[in-house]
């Protein structure tokens, strides 16, 4: 299921180019993840009851187009693929008029809360991917 979440550029996130510092396009797209993990009624002490946290292990980032003080943008997040402990989320964040400012697919793992290693993703969070 596709997630959107809708934000405005602030002036603390604009760098001395007067575009959106690199690491913001980052912190937008954790927003997305956080979101879509909130509708998809997966919260972080859901999981914990599972026995199971999520760890970011990868982000493959393309910066597509510039963002500036008060854009209008949305993060869009949807479920990629998923293997036996990671899953990839695809994410894009466009601005107003639809265009594609920058696209990720970020990798996650899931991981056993008390050893703190990987492991096999818990049923109700594969369930959510294409098969």
């Amino acid at each position: 299921m596709e997630v959107l979440l809708e934000l405005i550029v602030r002036s603390t996130e604009i760098d001395v180019n007067g575009h959106v510092n690199n690491a913001k396009y980052l912190e937008y797209l954790e927003w997305g993840r956080e979101e879509w993990y909130e509708r998809m009624e997966l919260s972080y002490e859901k999981f914990l009851a599972m026995g199971v946290q999520t760890v970011t292990v990868n982000i493959n980032i393309n910066y597509r187009r510039e963002c500036r003080q008060g854009d209008r943008l949305t993060v869009v997040t949807s479920p990629e693929r998923a293997g036996r402990s990671s899953y990839v989320l695809r994410q894009e964040i466009r601005n107003a008029e639809g265009l594609v400012c920058a696209d990720a697919l970020v990798t996650s793992v899931a991981m056993d809360a008390a050893t703190r290693s990987s492991r096999v993703m818990p049923e109700e969070l594969r369930a959510l991917f294409p098969a």
